[in-house]
């Protein structure tokens, strides 16, 4: 049995997600949630707000025990890409790629 959240369309690039999601994979839920919020990275508050989804989906949706409950699975996707224009010096416009993320997160219990 297993529990999963997805949060889309999150505006921070994939790649800042992915170095912190290497941080909490396999670990137990508990010790995850301790992780994320001693981590002074900005893909955290997503992450937390997904993961307390994912528990609250395991223990409502599932009937697990939440004391049991560890990262199973976690990954993130790239989303669609929000492009913008800066101006610059005689008359150029440069380009910048404001990246977004899709990020799951499975949760499952120990046996």
């Amino acid at each position: 049995m297993q529990a999963t959240a997805k949060a889309t369309y999150v505006r921070i690039a994939p790649r800042k997600v992915q170095i912190v999601l290497d941080l909490i994979r396999n670990q137990p839920a508990d010790k995850a949630m301790a992780i994320l919020k001693h981590t002074p990275k900005a893909a955290c508050e997503p992450l937390m707000k997904l993961l307390k989804s994912a528990m609250a989906n395991a223990e409502n949706n599932h009937n697990m025990d939440a004391s049991r409950l560890y990262v199973a699975e976690c990954y993130v996707c790239q989303g669609p890409i929000l492009k913008r224009i800066r101006p610059r010096a005689q008359g150029r416009a440069f380009r910048i790629n404001k990246k977004t993320s899709h990020i799951t997160l499975t949760l499952k219990e120990k046996e």
